[in-house]
């Protein structure tokens, strides 16, 4: 008798035991389901460049190799002048070191684009509103890049308006509306065929009265080598000053990444003409000449501000060099 009490006993404790561990396992904070952020934006979006210069550098960990160094670094074109230099330096630091040359290399890209740039945050607390013209030829992605651009402003927590400045494309109006809709931000435009400085006057003057922090102008693309176009560029920024004497106080110029070197006349053309502040580089996702930022960066001394590298809207990246080349070499 005694045995049973003590068997019914045991399977009592056992079961309240069993009981507090659940309540015990059940009120502890649950692991976290979503992966952390990766401290690195770039990787995993820069993926047909760093198979042509990340995978073929991993070749050349000895000086021997330096040809192989060379290849890797035209095919991921960034340009004969460029590698030129780049090897040259990389050389000289090595100097009888055992640096990895990769390491070496990384370390002079970095110079080579960490152009000195204006903060974005000190260029707003002098500027109310920031007005930003956003510039490039056809197909480079400006409209979406301006769309982008809002977001980006606006999750920091500006209040931000789009000049629709480009009213000779077919749509574009439209366009940038919906992206105005979607990411709720202000929008001024006219209608289609309107002259586009009376637009970005309008854009300007509304985005001060409303006290606005930021306003971006969408610009007709045009051809760098039409210099009756890049004269109307010039017209617009002449009629936004009688708003604000110093703007445009940051000139933009969006790049297609595909055409890689090819964008360097263009970027000189639009540099020369309208005094461009900085680059957005865009479409980096699909392309494995994502070197050709280098030559570029080098050849005009203008800093990137953004990086586009996939159709999401927060797909535009803060340029930030370090990371840029922490994720093409690997």
């Amino acid at each position: 008798m005694i045995s049973i009490y003590l068997s019914v006993g045991l399977v009592v404790l056992g079961v309240g035991a069993l009981a507090g561990w659940a309540i015990k396992k059940k009120g502890r904070p649950q692991a976290p389901t979503q992966m952390p952020k990766l401290e690195n934006p770039f990787l995993g979006k820069l993926e047909r460049t760093k198979s042509i210069l990340g995978l073929k550098l991993e070749r050349s960990a000895t000086p021997s190799n330096w040809e192989v160094v060379e290849e890797a670094l035209l095919e991921g074109d960034v340009g004969a002048a460029t590698t030129e230099r780049l090897i040259a330096r990389a050389k000289q630091n090595r100097n009888g070191s055992d640096e990895p040359v990769k390491s070496l290399l990384g370390q002079e890209m970095v110079k080579l684009i960490d152009t000195r740039r204006v903060a974005l945050s000190e260029l707003m607390e002098k500027n109310h509103p920031l007005v930003i013209s956003v510039v490039g030829i056809n197909g480079a992605g400006k409209t979406t890049t301006i769309g982008k651009l809002a977001h980006h402003f606006k999750s920091s927590g500006k209040k931000v308006l789009l000049g629709a400045g480009d009213t000779f494309r077919a749509g574009a109006i439209a366009q940038l509306k919906m992206w105005a809709e979607r990411v709720g931000v202000d929008f001024v435009t006219g209608r289609e065929g309107a002259d586009p400085g009376a637009v970005a006057f309008d854009a300007v003057s509304a985005g001060k009265a409303r006290a606005m922090d930021v306003v971006l102008l969408d610009t007709a693309g045009r051809l760098h080598t039409k210099s009756n176009l890049m004269e109307e560029l010039k017209k617009i920024h002449k009629v936004v000053k009688k708003v604000i004497p110093e703007a445009p106080h940051e000139t933009w110029l969006v790049l297609d990444g595909t055409l890689g070197q090819n964008s360097i006349n263009q970027a000189k053309e639009f540099s020369e003409a309208l005094g461009v502040t900085g680059l957005i580089v865009t479409k980096l996702d699909g392309t494995s000449k994502g070197g050709a930022i280098f030559p570029i960066s080098e050849e005009l001394s203008l800093p990137v501000y953004f990086v586009g590298v996939g159709e999401s809207v927060e797909d535009l990246i803060p340029f930030q060099p370090e990371k840029f080349v922490e994720a093409i070499l690997g």
